[in-house]
């Protein structure tokens, strides 16, 4: 990704957001359809029988599931509207455990897996003129963008293991202030302006749909002088103006708006859990 420091070409979208806590207030408004595509869910299979040093069930295996899983599961529904807190009876971010050793932890906020944002890709680039010129915008206030994020130096021993030695503590610290000055060297890389989504201050980056296509750019993507940018976008939105994508930072789910087509492709798709909906919808 390639830092852009003319933030206006996202002023065509800016004037299009719609109301607060609306689908178009995420993803904007004045297109023919909308679609909302629910982040997957991470499952673990504990034994419970037993437990380690740190009193924590050892994983036994993880897998990938659906929301319409945890329904099964639950005895809920799946529809455009379905909240994880209505679908679980959670109002915290803990996992849901099942009795057979199963627990699911909740999707993902703010985070699109690259491998469903490859799969979406697949679709927005048919869908534009302009697949090699893609913005993406990232909000700002993240610590490791901002240089807010807190970095711990510390350990974990039982009552019977010794404490780490002073040659330990001296390397753990040189650790700490290296990262420490990674990310302040990113902080400063990312200076410059940003584009003001409501609610939102973005930085933007130019892009293009075969980087995003491959489900392992994150561990690639970089800013600056070689500084790793490990976040997905908030906004994304193709050089032709033909759609827009957002992952809103607080939201479980990634809203698409385009054209008709491009919708029915995505709701369509197998691969993707995805409804469709309004822009005026509400996003509860």
């Amino acid at each position: 990704m390639e830092l852009l420091t003319d933030v206006r070409r996202g002023d065509w979208l800016v004037r299009r957001a719609g109301a607060w806590s609306t689908i178009g207030g995420v993803v904007g408004t004045g297109f023919t359809a909308c679609a909302r595509v629910l982040h997957p869910v991470t499952a673990h299979r504990d034994d419970r029988s037993t437990t380690d040093r740190r009193g924590e069930h050892p994983v036994l295996e993880t897998a990938t599931w659906r929301w319409a899983d945890v329904a099964a599961r639950t005895g809920g529904t799946i529809d455009a509207r379905t909240r994880w807190d209505r679908l679980t009876g959670l109002d915290d971010e803990s996992d849901l455990p099942f009795p057979d050793g199963w627990r699911a932890e909740p999707p993902q906020e703010g985070w699109l897996d690259p491998s469903v944002l490859a799969v979406l890709i697949g679709h927005l680039s048919a869908a534009t003129s302009t697949p090699d010129d893609l913005v993406a915008g990232i909000w700002d206030g993240w610590g490791d963008l901002d240089g807010s994020g807190m970095l711990v130096v510390g350990w974990q021993r039982s009552d019977d293991e010794p404490g780490p030695t002073h040659a330990e503590r001296v390397a753990m610290q040189a650790d700490a202030d290296r990262r420490r000055a990674e990310q302040d060297a990113l902080v400063t890389a990312l200076a410059g302006p940003r584009l003001q989504w409501p609610g939102r201050d973005l930085i933007c980056f130019a892009t293009n749909a075969s980087e995003l296509a491959d489900p392992t750019w994150t561990d690639r993507a970089t800013v600056g002088d070689g500084h790793p940018l490990r976040h997905t976008p908030q906004l994304l939105w193709p050089g032709d103006r033909a759609w827009a994508m957002a992952t809103e930072i607080d939201l479980d789910s990634t809203m698409v708006a385009g054209s008709r087509a491009l919708v029915e492709a995505i709701l369509d798709d197998p691969r993707l859990e995805a409804f469709e909906v309004h822009e005026d919808d509400p996003l509860g």
